[in-house]
């Protein structure tokens, strides 16, 4: 999702039915909003961010699943 504006889609697959974590933090490291939160079943699986209200800078998109977690890149363009 590189860069975006003002809409991305983050797109993931799961290979067994676990507990996700999507949360997107400034530069700052405070967390800005949680795109989702809680159980979802094995499968692929598409979560819309609206950055609209968000200033333009850069971004980091936590995915945490099951024992997995990784952190992603995202810069937001106006």
């Amino acid at each position: 999702p590189n860069p975006f504006n003002p809409t991305t889609t983050v797109e993931y697959g799961l290979p067994t039915a676990s507990e996700v974590a999507l949360t997107v933090y400034n530069s700052n490291g405070q967390a800005i909003v949680t795109l989702f939160n809680g159980r979802q079943d094995a499968g692929y699986h598409k979560i819309a961010w609206d950055a609209s209200q968000t200033s333009a800078g850069i971004y980091f998109l936590e995915f945490k699943a099951g024992g997995f977690t990784k952190m992603i890149k995202m810069t937001l363009l106006r």
